[in-house]
């Protein structure tokens, strides 16, 4: 069942460990089907060493497993109140990744000094604290996150959204990034912030001329 889904999701789920966002078996990608709105999901606590595309369990919106002969991710509540509350996400990433999660740490939403900034909406929200493993964490983000494509939630992690898996995984790279040299800026003084004005025409560039665009 939904096997290209499942080849997207694992081989997005393997970029974490790759790019250094989580440890051991932290951290988790989900891939929504637009035809059938099952999620495919990492299943808990597996070695992502050890994990194929047999291995990603398939859940529908109520939480029910479809396919899979793994428990989901502890996190499936969370990615499915996501996708019941916003139709135009197809794709979620969670990870711990360290210089994003410090800013989680001190209660700070990460601040828009950066062009890159402008591709996840500007400032990187903060969501106030949740219990993990239920609906609670989705429903805070649903709450906070706003036209964004990440948010990091207090002393926890990040969440990041997209159109799809691979979309949703490229902001978590992103954030870390856009994090760990907003981190090293703060250290030698205060960082020059952009304009609300200057963020909407970046994200203009990253949506119309970025990439292989074609007339």
């Amino acid at each position: 069942m939904l096997e290209q889904l499942r080849e997207v999701v694992w081989k997005c789920n393997l970029e974490l460990p790759k790019n250094g966002l989580v440890k051991m078996t932290s951290g988790n990608v989900s891939g929504r089907d637009p035809a059938t709105n099952l999620v495919v999901i990492k299943p808990s606590g597996y070695s992502y060493d050890e994990m194929t595309p047999a291995h990603m369990v398939v859940v529908n919106l109520e939480g029910d497993v479809i396919e899979g002969d793994l428990l989901p991710s502890v996190d499936t509540d969370t990615h499915l109140y996501i996708y019941q509350h916003r139709p135009d996400v197809f794709g979620i990433t969670h990870t711990h990744s360290r210089y994003a999660t410090s800013f989680a740490a001190l209660g700070q939403p990460i601040p828009a000094c950066l062009t890159t900034t402008a591709m996840l909406g500007g400032q990187i929200p903060l969501g106030g604290y949740a219990p993990i493993g239920g609906a609670d964490i989705g429903q805070e983000i649903i709450a906070k996150i706003g036209n964004s494509k990440a948010i990091i939630m207090q002393n926890h992690g990040v969440f990041t959204i997209g159109k799809d898996a691979k979309q949703a995984t490229k902001m978590a790279i992103e954030v870390e990034e856009i994090a760990e040299i907003t981190h090293l800026a703060l250290l030698r003084g205060q960082p020059i912030m952009l304009t609300p004005a200057q963020i909407t025409e970046i994200a203009e560039l990253y949506t119309h001329n970025y990439g292989q665009v074609r007339a």
